[in-house]
Formats: structure tokens, sequence, C-alpha cells
């Protein structure tokens, strides 16, 4: 089990971060400028993660406190992982209509971030708070179902980005019952491993859409 998880974690991280960096140094315009830096920290702020997750495997110590900074790190940066992806939407289908979301995005955005931040959610202390997790994935989920919206709405318009509704609409189906009953049926915890293959399959998206 865990030299399976860790090799993927490992992959994932190693492969999101160099997609991320090859993007941003090959873009062509603002749109592709706007999906490196979104892959970027994407893989980044899940290594705040997913590295100490790592590390807890082989080494003898105690990573509860870089586990829980983790946590709290990849949650908001995953946050502002969408907050990119609905300007990828507005400037690659160039859609005005969707700019009256940016208000309820970056309310939602920084309504999460600080529901993130209150100490009730237990991030140091290796402890799962099932009411403040439904209580910060609130907004989170508000505001994937308006990109998930998004992309759905253009899904025929090209064929580069048809599915992406699809893979966030998965990665949220996965993510939510981890993120409220993980504390108390960690076995759910396995989701994740699906979760993290449909962001892979949106940074494969963006790699090939600006490689072609």
């Amino acid at each position: 089990m865990k030299y399976g998880e860790s090799t993927f974690d490992l992959f994932y991280l190693i492969t999101t971060i160099l997609a991320g960096a090859w993007i941003l140094k090959n873009h062509h315009d603002r749109k592709e400028k706007l999906m490196g830096l979104t892959v970027l920290i994407l893989g980044c702020g899940d290594a705040f993660h997913l590295v100490p997750r790592v590390l807890n495997y082989y080494v003898d110590a105690d990573f509860t406190a870089a586990l829980g900074l983790g946590k709290l790190v990849t949650s908001i940066t995953m946050t502002v992982f969408y907050v990119l992806m609905y300007h990828i939407c507005i400037e690659h289908y160039g859609d005005d209509s969707l700019k009256i979301l940016r208000t309820p995005v970056y309310l939602l955005t920084l309504l999460r971030v600080v529901l993130c931040l209150f100490p009730q959610n237990g991030w140091f202390e290796n402890r799962s708070d099932m009411t403040w997790g439904i209580f910060r994935n609130i907004p989170f989920l508000i505001l994937g179902i308006l990109i998930i919206w998004m992309y759905w709405k253009h899904r025929e318009d090209d064929r580069s980005f048809r599915f992406i509704w699809l893979y966030v609409l998965l990665s949220f189906a996965f993510y939510i019952p981890v993120a409220v009953f993980a504390g108390v049926k960690p076995i759910l915890g396995m989701l994740m491993l699906p979760k993290t293959v449909c962001y892979m399959l949106i940074v494969y998206t963006f790699y090939r859409f600006v490689k072609r």
C-alpha cells in the first residue's frame, strides 16, 4: 500500500509541477499563461500535503504538524485553482456573460479561505471535525458547481476542453465524501486517488492544448 501510494503521489507531483513549468515557459498568450500558473499552483500546493505524507511512510518522526499545515495550504491553493479555472474559461471562450459571476466567485473564495483558517478545523491536531468539514466545503462546492456549469455550457464549442466539466464534476464527487466523512471512515481516503487522476486529466488537457 505505502509503496504504491507514495509512488503515485510522487509521480503526480513531479509531472504536474514540470507540466506547469513547461506551459509557463512555452505559453503564447495570457490564456496559456493562466493555464501554466493554474497547473503550477495545483502541483506546488498539493506538495505541501503529499510530501509529508510520503515521508511519514518511511521516516520515523512526528509529521502531525506538517500534515496539518499541508492540508490547510492545499485547501487554500485548490480554491485558487478554481478561481484561475474561471478566468481560463472566460479567456478561452470569450464569453463576457460569464463575467457577471466574478463577484460570486471571489466572495465564495474569500469565505472558503476564512473558514479554512478557523482553529476549529483542527488542522494541526490530527483530527477532522465533521461539522467544520461541512462548513468550509459549502462555498467550495458552490464554486465547483459554477465552474462545472461554465465548462459544461461550452462543451460543444470546441474539442479541446469538452471534458473538463466532467473531470471537475468527478473530482468533487470523489473529494466531498473524504472531506466530510474521512474522520469517521478513514477508508474513504482512498477516494483521493481517483480525484487526483481527474486533476491529472485537466493538467494533460492544458499541456496538450499548449503543445498543439
